[in-house]
């Protein structure tokens, strides 16, 4: 499926008008170039401390000519908020989840499949290497470049009902899920009930347990507390979720050569900044955790392979979908080290 870029485009007048002056005050700038960059995170998480170093680095490299004007916790507005700010221009750069980009591109549907990316070496072959970047360009007809990914992590298992040690004690579950299909496809195939549940009331719906538990990375719970609201934790890693990075290609195309390279090479360097930050940040979360209460079980590499043998039909179901040759691509990619 794809979207109707003749409505992608379309921002209506009233709504732009009305966001252009809520934000004109906060965006002055003496500056001669004014970069609004939005995500969705917190500053503590390592995407939100990413972009502040990207800030960090266009604004002294360019001697002040160049201004980052960061719009973290969804401040800007949602998703479809942020893709028509970036083609109207009011919005010069921001941030995605995958399963937000699918409509764009089946290429991104590949991050949706369970346990296809076992590791963060195998993630960086495939969003460094020619699938990422071939669905990164189905973009730019839309007026929308992808520089590149940054990455929130391995999705585990947080819960307040129980240890998960193996597959049958998943059986059950009310497990919060996104609205990705695959998504709510994967936890029923591992034996919980999915339910989707706005990002804004997760923390509620695990303390008040509407939910009993929660598919998320390391870095995105502990920046969001649910330690406080979870007793268990379970190491399964069974998707990984990047993030595109966008700007805008009305504004880069009017930007100087110089300028352009300054800001491709800042972004080079904020992405493997925060990419160590995720990866290096892990053992520390888990220790925390484990001082916290939490009940941390590892899989087995015996048990591991038994929840992904659980979930192959999954990958049978939407294969129709991501296209059998892109799963065949990213396993021959993983298989081959890139090569």
């Amino acid at each position: 499926m794809r979207l109707d870029r003749t409505a992608l485009k379309t921002v209506a007048a009233a709504a732009t008008l009305t966001l252009a002056t809520a934000l004109s005050p906060i965006v002055a700038s003496a500056a001669d170039i004014t970069i609004k960059l939005a995500h969705p995170n917190v500053p503590e998480h390592p995407m939100g401390q990413g972009f502040d170093y990207f800030k960090e680095l266009v604004e002294e490299r360019s001697n002040g000519e160049i201004e980052v004007t960061v719009f973290d916790s969804s401040k800007f507005g949602n998703f479809d908020s942020v893709v028509q700010g970036l083609q109207s221009g009011l919005l010069q750069m921001g941030s995605a989840s995958t399963p937000n980009l699918a409509p764009f591109s089946k290429d991104f549907l590949i991050f949706d499949m369970p346990f296809l990316i076992p590791s963060y070496e195998a993630a960086d072959l495939i969003t460094d290497g020619e699938i990422g970047q071939n669905a990164a360009r189905a973009l730019e007809p839309t007026g929308i470049i992808g520089l590149g990914y940054i990455e929130i992590g391995f999705r585990h298992n947080f819960n307040n009902t129980r240890s998960v040690e193996e597959l049958a004690d998943m059986d059950g579950l009310k497990i919060r899920s996104t609205p990705s299909k695959a998504h709510i496809a994967t936890l029923q195939a591992l034996g919980a009930n999915p339910t989707p549940i706005a990002w804004s009331e997760v923390y509620t719906a695990l303390q008040q347990k509407t939910v009993d538990g929660i598919d998320i990375d390391l870095n995105l719970a502990w920046s969001n507390n649910f330690h406080e609201v979870t007793d268990n934790l379970t190491l399964i890693g069974s998707l990984y979720s990047p993030h595109l990075v966008m700007i805008s290609k009305m504004f880069y195309d009017g930007l100087s050569p110089e300028h352009q390279e300054l800001v491709t090479t800042a972004f080079a360097e904020m992405q493997q900044f925060q990419r160590n930050k995720i990866r290096e940040n892990e053992a520390e979360i888990l220790t925390k955790l484990a001082e916290k209460g939490v009940t941390v079980v590892e899989l087995s590499p015996e048990e591991r392979a038994r929840w992904q043998e659980a979930t192959q039909p999954v990958i049978e179901e939407f294969k129709s979908q991501v296209g059998e040759d892109l799963i065949e691509q990213a396993r021959t990619t993983i298989s081959n080290g890139g090569t």
